[in-house]
C-alpha cells in the first residue's frame, strides 16, 4: 500500500516497513542533531582556557545562546511543518545547523562562538516539529510513544557519541601538533566542531528522498490530509508567524490587531525588560538576562497573536491544564538534565582529574546507553498502560522517571569515587530520560492532528526555555558563586518538587477529562 494515499477508516492500523525505515533515518537525523549540539561539553577546559571564559558563561554558550533561539524559532518553524512539506523543510534545517556547527569552528573569540551557537538553535528548530508530526503519521496512536521513544534515543545516542568523538579528535589534533604549526591556525576544538558539522550536508539530501505521508492519515478519513510535494514554500504565512515572535515585528504583528493589542504588547514588553534589569543589577551577567527577557518576551507576543488568530489552537496549548503541566513538569526535568549534561564531563575531569578522552569513551558510552535504553523503554511502559481513552496514565511514567533519577543524580555529586561516579551514569540517564518516552507520547495524542507541529513547537519550548535556557547557566552560576561546580550541581534539586506538582496537576486534569467523555 502507497503511504501516500489514504488507509481508510481508523482501524486500519497496521505499520509497514518503509514506517521503520523512516523512523531509522529520523533516528540519525536526531543523533546528528545531539553531536553537534552537546559536543561543546567535552571541550569545556579548551574553550574556557582559550576563550577566558567561566562557568556562567558556558552555561550560557552551552544553555541560553542556543536555547532561546531554538525555543524563538520553534514555535513559526511548528507552525511550518503544519503547513508545508515537513520533509523539504526539515532537510533546510539540517542544511542550517550543520553549518553553523562548522562555522563554530572558525570563531576566535566568545561573541563569534555565541553567534554560531545561536545559528545552530534556529536550524534545529525544525527537527522536532518535523520528526514528530511525520512519525505520527506513520506510527498509528497506539504505537505513538514507543515510535517517539526510538526516535527519541537519537538524543542520548548523540549527546554519547559526542562526547567520544569530540575528546578524540581535539585530543588527537592537538597531540599531533602540540609544537605548533597547525593547519590554518586550528585547534584542536576548532577542528571538532568541523568534523561534525560537515557531514551533516550529506545528511540532508539523504533526509530530502523521504516520501511525504498522509497528514492524519490514523485519524479518519475526513482528517486525513492529502500532501502536495509540490506546495510551494507559504512565505506569507511565514513571515506572519515571524511577525508574531521575532523581535522588532512583533510590534507590527500586534499594532496589526488594533491599539489595544499593541498597548498590551508593549506593556508585556515593559514588564519583561524591567524584570531582565532588575536580574541583571542583582545577579549580572547581562547576556543571559537580555537573552531570556527576548526569549520571554517572544513568547509572549506569540501567545497573544495565537489567541486572536486561532483560537482553536490556543485552547489545545495554552488553555489546557494537562499540556501546560506535563510541559513545565518536563521542563524542569529537562533543568536537571541539561544541566548534568553540560557541567558533568567537566566535574570529572576538574574533581577526580580523569583525563578528557576516558571520559568522553566512559561517560559518553554509559549516558548513550542509558539514555537510549530508558527513553524507548519509558515509551513502551507508558504506551503499555495507557489504553484507549487512557492517555493520563503515561504521566505516571513520567512522574516516576523523576523520582527515580534524583537519587542516582544525588549520589554522583557526593561520592568521592571516580569508579562509582561512572557506575551512577547509567541510571540516572536511563532514569531521567525515561520521562521524554512518557512526555512525547502524551503531547501528541492530547492534540488534534492539525496542531500537532505546533504543540510539539510548544513543548520543545517549554523543555528549552525552562531547561536548557536556565539549567545549564543555573548550575554554572551556582558554581561560581560558591566556588565548587559539584555544589552548584546539587543545589539545583530545588526544582524538582515544582515539577513533580506540575506533573500531578496534569495527571488529575486528563484524567477528569477522560472519565467525562466515558
Amino acid at each position: 500500500m502507497n503511504l501516500e494515499q489514504p488507509t481508510g477508516d481508523r482501524t486500519d492500523q497496521r505499520i509497514e516497513p518503509y514506517a521503520w525505515y523512516v523512523l531509522s533515518l529520523l533516528v540519525l537525523v536526531y543523533i546528528l542533531n545531539f553531536v553537534d549540539r552537546q559536543v561543546l561539553t567535552i571541550l569545556a577546559p579548551d574553550l574556557k582556557k582559550d576563550l577566558g571564559i567561566d562557568d556562567s558563561d558556558f552555561g550560557f554558550l552551552y544553555g541560553t545562546a542556543f536555547g532561546v533561539f531554538y525555543a524563538l524559532f520553534g514555535i513559526p518553524l511548528g507552525k511550518l511543518a503544519d503547513r508545508w512539506v515537513r520533509v523539504k523543510l526539515l532537510a533546510s534545517g539540517l542544511v542550517l545547523w550543520s553549518g553553523m556547527t562548522a562555522l563554530s569552528g572558525l570563531s576566535r573569540n566568545f561573541g563569534q562562538l555565541a553567534a554560531a551557537r545561536v545559528g545552530v538553535g534556529v536550524g534545529e528548530a525544525t527537527a522536532g516539529p518535523c520528526a514528530y508530526s511525520l512519525i505520527s503519521d506513520y506510527f498509528p496512536p497506539r504505537r505513538r510513544a514507543t515510535a517517539l521513544a526510538i526516535y527519541s534515543s537519537g538524543l542520548y545516542l548523540g549527546g554519547g557519541l559526542s562526547l567520544f568523538i569530540g575528546s578524540a579528535i581535539s585530543g588527537r589534533w592537538n597531540a599531533a601538533y602540540a609544537a605548533g604549526r597547525a593547519p590554518f591556525g586550528l585547534v584542536g576544538w576548532q577542528v571538532a566542531f568541523l568534523a561534525v558539522g560537515i557531514p551533516g550536508l550529506l545528511l540532508a539530501a539523504w533526509v530530502s528522498t523521504l516520501r511525504e505521508p498522509l497528514r492524519g492519515r490514523f485519524e479518519s478519513k475526513s482528517d486525513a490530509i492529502k500532501p502536495d510535494v509540490n506546495t510551494p514554500m507559504p512565505w506569507g504565512p511565514l513571515f506572519q508567524d515571524l511577525g508574531d515572535i521575532v523581535p522588532p515585528f512583533t510590534l507590527v504583528g500586534a499594532a496589526r490587531r488594533g491599539m489595544p493589542a499593541l498597548f498590551a504588547n508593549l506593556a508585556g514588553a515593559a514588564i519583561i525588560a524591567a524584570i531582565a534589569f532588575t536580574l541583571i543589577v542583582l545577579v549580572g551577567d547581562p547576556n543571559q538576562w537580555i537573552a531570556l527577557g527576548v526569549g520571554t518576551y517572544a513568547v509572549f507576543s506569540w501567545a497573544a497573536a495565537l489567541r486572536a488568530r486561532d483560537l482553536g489552537s490556543f485552547a489545545e496549548i495554552w488553555k489546557s491544564p494537562a499540556f501546560l503541566g506535563v510541559t513545565i513538569g518536563y521542563g524542569l526535568i529537562a533543568f536537571l538534565a541539561y544541566a548534568n549534561a553540560a557541567f558533568a564531563p567537566l566535574y570529572i575531569i576538574q574533581h577526580f582529574g580523569a583525563d578528557p578522552t576516558q571520559v568522553g569513551f566512559v561517560v559518553g558510552g554509559a549516558a548513550a546507553v542509558g539514555g537510549a535504553a530508558g527513553v524507548i523503554g519509558g515509551g513502551a511502559l507508558a504506551d503499555r498502560l495507557a489504553g484507549p481513552g487512557q492517555d493520563a496514565r503515561r504521566i505516571l511514567v513520567i512522574i516516576g522517571g523523576l523520582i527515580t533519577s534524583l537519587v542516582p543524580y544525588y549520589l554522583s555529586y557526593t561520592t568521592s569515587s571516580l569508579t562509582v561516579f561512572y557506575l551512577l551514569v547509567f541510571p540516572t540517564q536511563a532514569l531521567a530520560s525515561a520521562a521524554l518516552g512518557g512526555s512525547s507520547g502524551t503531547i501528541v495524542n492530547i492534540v488534534k492532528p492539525e496542531v500537532r507541529g505546533t504543540a510539539t513547537a510548544a513543548f520543545l519550548l517549554g523543555a528549552t526555555m525552562i531547561g536548557l535556557a536556565l539549567g545549564p547557566y543555573s548550575a554554572g552560576k551556582m558554581s561560581t558563586h560558591l566556588g565548587d561546580l559539584g555544589a552548584g550541581l546539587l543545589a539545583i534539586m530545588v526544582v524538582a518538587p515544582v515539577s513533580l506538582v506540575a506533573l500531578i496537576i496534569a495527571y488529575r486534569n486528563l484524567s477528569r477529562r477522560e472519565a467525562s467523555r466515558g
